[in-house]
Parts: C-alpha cells; structure tokens; sequence
C-alpha cells in the first residue's frame, strides 16, 4: 500500500483557500498512485485561535462544501485522506477533528480527548472516545489521532489493541516541540508494531512557530521516511500491512520470541484506568 504524509503550511481562518491547496495535494498524489494521504492537525482552519467565538466563526460544519470539494477530489483520484479541522454543530459544539474521507464520502471522524493549555484546544469541546477504527476500501485498518493524544501511551495502545495496521496523526507540533516530533513516532509504533504516521505543519501562527519533522515509522520503530526540517515536503512510501498484523517477533526462533500484545498482564494494570494516580508513598 502507498502511503502518504504531507507536510504543508496553512492559511489562517482561510477554509476555502486550505481546501484549494490540499486539492492540489490529492491531485498530485493521486498521480502518483498513493492510497492513503495523512493531513496534519487543523489543515482547512488553522489552530491558534483566542477565543471559541472566534474558532466558531471559523469552523465548517460536517456537512460544508469543504467537505464535498474534498470528496470529489478524492473520487476523482481514487486515495483516501486523513485531514484535521475545527468542526462545528451551529454555536453549540465545537471540536479539533481528524476526518478520513474518500471518494465515497465521510468515512468517519474522530473528536481530539487529549487537550493541552494551547492555541484552540483550550476552547474546543472534548472528544469522548479514543479506540475508533476506519477501514478504507482496500481493507486498510486505520487508527485516528491528534498532536498531544500521541505523548499517552494509552490511546496508542488502546488502538493498537482494536486493530489498527496504521495510526495516522495530524499534528501541530511548535518548534519547542521537536523532541516530541524525533521521540514519539519511533516509540509507538514498536510498542504497538505498527506504522505510523505523523503528519506535522510549518510555518509561523500568532507567534508559533511550527517544526515540521514529519515521519513515517515501521512497526519495529525504524524511520522509513523523515522530513529533514520545516520545509513543505510530501513522504511516500510503499508498506507491506502483513508487518504489522503479525504481533509475533521471531528474532532467534525458538530462543528469542516476543508479542507485544500476547504478552501482556492486564490484571496488573489497574491502576492505568485511576483517574488521578497517586504515587505511592
């Protein structure tokens, strides 16, 4: 499968002309075969917004011609695409959300649950679940998440353990974020065995500089492709989904195997799902 991770700018409070610039993208990667483009966190509305009422002047609805105009691209193009937004309901609700897409329509949504103190997320309404799995036309098994939902374990984990052969992450990661961008990638997706795939943003927003440092990662944690630093760049590469559906590591048969998954202890966890864990003394 030839996967995509697109590293770009965006246009401020500017849906339409984000639109136009991602159409562009799908164009150029549909040429190319791609199958699977991953979009980073708030590519059609920007992130750093200063107040909700602001960010709902902003926001699409589900059901906008942004959405459609992505659609078509797509159906044109035969790829499916993951892409972040803001998503509004009227003034009610309003939410940082990953949309895969194809040319079929909406495939699914996913509402970010981790939230920092930073630029739009301090606003938006709380996503409410985390495991979520969207499989495209080809079988492709894909788990979706946003920036800070990568530095928890726990929701890597969560959709690893539902599935997913790919977890694609838009992100929006600021430049004193760049060990984040070199550390995370790598660990979740040999903790998992997985691919995955962040999808990072460049340039500068209300004073926040973006880092870029896109990845795509293998299930044993190797870096397949790496973007150098913040220019716009698109990584492709062709991944063999058996890699990551066979849990099993057979390093020295007989001698040296290990399963991630299989080897776990649950019933020692327990204190994973507190909701505030105390150390103990």
């Amino acid at each position: 499968m030839l996967i995509a991770c697109v590293q770009t700018g965006v246009h401020f409070a500017s849906v339409d002309q984000n639109v136009d610039d991602v159409c562009q993208k799908i164009d150029r990667l549909g040429k190319q075969g791609v199958q699977l483009a991953v979009f980073p966190e708030c590519t059609l509305t920007g992130y750093g917004y200063e107040s909700r009422e602001e960010a709902l002047d902003a926001a699409p609805t589900i059901d906008s011609a942004a959405v459609t105009t992505l659609v078509e691209a797509c159906q044109v193009n035969q790829l499916t695409i993951t892409i972040g937004t803001l998503i509004r309901k009227d003034r009610d609700e309003l939410h940082n959300s990953a949309l895969m897409i194809d040319g079929s329509g909406l495939l699914g949504r996913y509402n970010k649950v981790h939230l920092p103190h930073l630029g739009v997320d301090r606003f938006v309404d709380r996503g409410q679940a985390c495991d979520q799995i969207l499989t495209t036309q080809s079988g492709c098994k894909v788990g979706l998440g946003i920036c800070y939902d990568s530095s928890f374990p726990e929701p890597m984990r969560a959709l690893g353990l539902a599935g997913a052969d790919i977890i694609a992450l838009g992100t929006n990661w600021p430049v004193a974020a760049s060990r984040t961008a070199e550390i995370v990638p790598p660990a979740r997706s040999m903790e998992n065995h997985l691919f995955f795939v962040a999808a990072n943003r460049i340039g500068t927003e209300r004073g926040f500089e973006y880092c870029g440092m896109s990845s795509i990662c293998g299930p044993d944690g190797v870096e397949l492709a790496r973007a150098k630093g913040a220019e716009e760049t698109e990584l492709i590469v062709d991944v063999d989904l058996e890699q990551a559906r066979n849990k099993r590591i057979e390093r020295t048969p007989g001698k040296h195997v290990i399963d991630r998954f299989a080897d776990r202890r649950p019933e020692m966890y327990s204190r994973l799902a507190d909701p505030i864990v105390t150390p103990p003394n």
